[in-house]
């Protein structure tokens, strides 16, 4: 049984799965998913659990070298775009266009669906080498 770390089994396979500059979606409840695309649903109801310490856990374990946010974020939900920000502090964060932020967001190896309800709470994540954030 594992000692430490994430205990949710798709989450900790995805991720020691990941290699140098592939991607992984935290979604919010609405954000759709592609049928080619692995989803993992953590909603239990709304705001359960909420994306921030979704992103949060993910990243005590995953090194990241840049992440993509919808531009729609930065109007519409500024509080979680400066959650953002502070947890993953020096990694660039770059912004798309919805449309490009949900077709980009297919391509990942897979989307971790929360509970969260805020609008536009969805970042792409990608995979830095291992011990460098580039």
């Amino acid at each position: 049984m594992k000692k430490i770390g994430i205990i949710n089994a798709p989450i900790a396979s995805v991720i020691a799965h990941l290699e140098h500059s592939d991607m992984l979606t935290i979604a919010d409840a609405g954000l759709p998913t592609p049928a080619t695309t692995q989803r993992i649903d953590l909603a239990l109801k709304p705001g359960i659990p909420g994306f921030l310490e979704t992103l949060e856990v993910v990243l005590s374990e995953m090194y990241v070298e840049k992440a993509y946010v919808s531009d729609d974020i930065l109007t519409t939900s500024p509080h979680i775009y400066t959650g953002i920000q502070k947890l993953l502090g020096d990694v660039p964060i770059e912004t798309l266009q919805h449309v490009e932020f949900k077709n980009l967001s297919g391509s990942t190896k897979a989307i971790i669906r929360t509970g969260e309800f805020t609008p536009f709470a969805n970042v792409i994540l990608v995979a830095g080498a291992w011990g460098f954030n580039i």
